[in-house]
């Protein structure tokens, strides 16, 4: 049952109707080990180690990943959300209508969903949304090489105008 359900999902790479505009999230196909740190507002700092992996779903029209902190086999106390355990998926699906990605986060562990529309900013890739909360929600992919990148979520209580620094991972692709 799991294998028919994990085959409908899952795609060998994109769809053709989507030419070239896979490649913005395409290119992080596959296994990251992550070095995360969280950012309370007091400033504290806390670390830990995570996976994130990639594929392409849905007849390769979406990237769907999900995200595990700490790895899987390591110790997941029982109060998950208060010790920044997390263990969610992303669902990226490009849209031609605005030229753009809808994403949509989902984390069972702590109860987050968010919204978001994804683009390119240069080199970088920023994806913008609001919380439950009513603050924006920005997160980013920087410094993006083929092996490793900065995944940064930041958040705004002004509308923009000033963002604080809530987590950041760094990744490093598994090798083969």
């Amino acid at each position: 049952m799991t294998s028919a359900f994990l085959d409908a999902l899952g795609a060998d790479g994109p769809s053709a109707d989507r030419a070239g505009k896979m490649d913005l999230y395409g290119r992080f196909v596959g296994s990251w080990d992550l070095d995360v740190r969280h950012f309370s507002e007091d400033g504290r700092e806390r670390r830990r180690a995570g996976e994130w992996h990639f594929g392409w779903a849905l007849e390769g029209r979406a990237i769907q990943d999900v995200w595990i902190v700490p790895p899987r086999g390591e110790l997941r106390n029982r109060d998950a959300a208060a010790n920044f355990n997390s263990y969610g998926t992303t669902l990226r699906v490009y849209d031609p209508d605005i030229d753009a990605w809808r994403i949509q986060w989902t984390d069972p562990v702590t109860r987050t969903f968010l919204q978001m529309i994804g683009r390119a900013e240069g080199r970088d890739i920023e994806q913008m949304g609001t919380r439950p909360d009513g603050q924006l929600a920005r997160w980013s992919f920087r410094d993006i090489t083929a092996n490793s990148f900065l995944w940064r979520g930041e958040v705004s209580a002004d509308a923009g105008a000033t963002w604080r620094v809530v987590t950041e991972f760094t990744a490093r692709r598994r090798k083969a």
